[in-house]
């Protein structure tokens, strides 16, 4: 799998914003078949920065609903990237 097709987008949520200021720790949105491997490799190719762990979770989708038909949403898959310390990611900066 190609690099930059790993990393879909970065995970902005409160919860979030304080672990990138207190613990270092990154959150985006992976491609659903990327391994911890493929993650690490991506983020420090993309960004330039040394990863020391890499945490991921399969997020299911949610009930949806179009008047009487019922569906869901797709699953998604979430990694938390921690980083060096002194390592930073120049794309949340503003945050």
């Amino acid at each position: 799998m190609n690099p930059y097709e790993v990393i879909r987008r970065p995970i902005l949520t409160e919860k979030n914003t304080r672990l990138m200021r207190q613990e270092n720790q990154y959150t985006f949105e992976v491609a659903r078949a990327a391994n911890k491997i493929q993650i690490r490799e991506a983020v420090e190719l993309a960004f330039g920065v040394q990863v020391l762990k890499v945490r991921t979770s399969v997020m299911p989708g949610k009930p949806r609903r179009r008047g009487r038909v019922v569906g869901s949403s797709k699953p998604w898959k979430k990694a938390v990237v921690t980083l060096a310390p002194g390592d930073r990611i120049d794309i949340f900066e503003g945050i």
